[in-house]
């Protein structure tokens, strides 16, 4: 299957040597399968060496960092149906921005800090090395741009964070390094390693860090300059963006959903994946989390989906209806996978009919189990029960268009904005804007429509209250249920009681 075979023998890899996942130092035991002065000499030693360093990345696309950062946005609800869903208020929690420091926040916290634990352990190991390989330094370099993803995202949500880069630290002594420290760390660490990184773009770079994913993660973390610093970096970003852009290694992918789809290695837009399969490398599951109960008998799915996670009819109605892109959502009656048996919910004794209307946080009729425009941009993979074979997008050449559109307009160059999101409005088959359309109100709908579900609504959405604080855009009252924050304390999620207690140098965020 074209270069996931590379990668299926990589997860294998991955698999094999993969850490128990914790949010403190790796055990020291891993010493006793350190590789010998003479491994790290061929590409195949090279990548299981690196391996371990990218477990952690097959918590993100479908994990704890995703439904912190989009359950918190207008993009996905997971209302209580009846006794489902509810699992102690935390998904409640996290729409009505009423964050506790428990142990749900504790996941997203542990599993950043495990893929940063992890790439301390891997470049330990590489540093104490006899017989390093002659190639060492863009091997470091990759780990060290895969560990600034992990602390990116660790700083973005939880602020003044502990920032630990060598193995033999202990994390229970660290204080906490402020957000603009941590931006200065990221700015030099990305500029500094990512002329090291390769260039190339095929089968063998195929779900690893490579120069494109460094300029990625520079252009995220420019375009949140003003978020993490106070001062804007609207310049610094368009280059990181033009980077990528200008190198001819990416191009729009014709088709919206060969970017998301079961064979999705195949796309030519997607800059960085993580790589997943039903044989050999699980954990992407969203065919479950959103689909209904009865959903199995479309989809020929082996077990009943979760029927949770879903969208609103404010969400919904932002997609004109000639947009190619409202087609990942499921709404109204739902048949069978012939095409003309209407699905029941046996429980309910009600026909599944999406309703993309969400009244209320938390019902008990039958009806509020079909609650929800329900997401399929993964598509179900027949034959599984999650698990699911589409590799999890983090990066891709749209997002380099839009956030290039949102910094032009930041310096006045309205032209090439306009150009830029017309280039994805024409891919989703919807009208051209006129000069007269774009605005950043409009912009942010447009990242929305593009970008949906794909994890950075809540950075969007943070970004653009910040360049304009009467937006609300983030703190705003929501449909349903969600009133006024009154403050900005919930950009921060709150430092997780589990981590206060471990390390007593660490200071709660304000407002909890």
């Amino acid at each position: 299957m074209k270069r996931k075979k590379l990668m299926i023998a990589f997860g294998t890899v991955i698999l094999t040597l993969g850490i128990t996942q914790s949010c403190t130092k790796l055990d020291k035991k891993v010493y006793s399968v350190v590789p010998t002065a003479d491994f790290y000499q061929t590409p195949a030693q090279i990548a299981a060496g690196v391996a371990p360093a990218y477990v952690a990345m097959q918590a993100i696309p479908d994990g704890n960092v995703m439904q912190m950062n989009e359950i918190t946005s207008d993009e996905i609800v997971v209302p209580t149906r009846g006794n489902d869903w509810y699992d102690g208020g935390q998904w409640q929690s996290l729409w009505l921005h009423k964050f506790k420091p428990d142990v749900f926040v504790d996941g997203g916290w542990s599993d950043l800090n495990n893929g940063i634990s992890q790439v301390n352990f891997t470049l330990n190991v590489l540093n104490g090395l006899t017989n390093k390989p002659a190639n060492i330094n863009s091997i470091v370099a990759e780990l060290k741009v895969l560990r600034a993803y992990f602390i990116f995202q660790f700083m973005d949500m939880f602020g003044n964070i502990p920032l630990v880069t060598d193995y033999n630290t202990d994390p229970s002594k660290v204080k906490q390094s402020s957000r603009a420290d941590v931006y200065a760390f990221l700015d030099n660490e990305l500029s500094t390693n990512i002329p090291l990184l390769s260039t190339t773009v095929d089968k063998t770079t195929y779900g690893r860090v490579t120069q494109y994913f460094g300029y990625m993660l520079q252009a995220k973390l420019y375009m949140n300059a003003q978020v993490y610093t106070g001062t804007p970096q609207w310049a610094k970003a368009i280059t990181a963006l033009n980077n990528v852009i200008n190198s001819g290694k990416y191009i729009l992918q014709p088709n919206y959903f060969d970017n998301f789809s079961i064979t999705n290695d195949g796309s030519g837009e997607n800059i960085f994946v993580v790589p997943f399969d039903k044989v050999h490398i699980g954990g992407m599951n969203w065919e479950m989390q959103t689909l209904h109960y009865s959903s199995s008998l479309t989809y020929g799915l082996t077990g009943q989906p979760w029927n949770g996670f879903c969208s609103t009819a404010d969400v919904y109605n932002k997609y004109d209806a000639s947009d190619v892109r409202r087609q990942q959502f499921l709404v109204g009656q739902q048949y069978a996978a012939d095409g003309k048996t209407p699905l029941t919910d046996p429980q309910a004794n009600l026909p599944v009919i999406f309703d993309p209307n969400v009244t209320s946080i938390s019902d008990a009729s039958g009806a509020f189990r079909m609650a929800g425009a329900r997401n399929i941009k993964y598509h179900p993979e027949a034959g599984t029960a999650g698990n699911q074979s589409n590799d999890g997008v983090i990066f891709r050449l749209a997002d380099a268009y839009l956030m290039l559109a949102e910094a032009s307009m930041h310096i006045s160059d309205n032209a090439t904005a306009l150009t830029m999101v017309n280039k994805v409005r024409e891919r989703a088959g919807v009208a051209d804007w006129t000069m007269s359309d774009l605005t950043y109100s409009n912009l942010l709908d447009e990242r929305s429509r593009e970008l949906m579900w794909e994890g950075w609504r809540r950075n969007d959405l943070i970004r653009f209250q910040v360049a304009d604080p009467a937006t609300h855009y983030f703190t705003g009252a929501r449909t349903p249920a969600k009133t006024d924050d009154g403050d900005t304390h919930a950009f921060l999620f709150p430092i997780p009681a589990p981590e206060l207690l471990t390390n007593p140098n660490l200071k709660q965020n304000p407002g909890y």
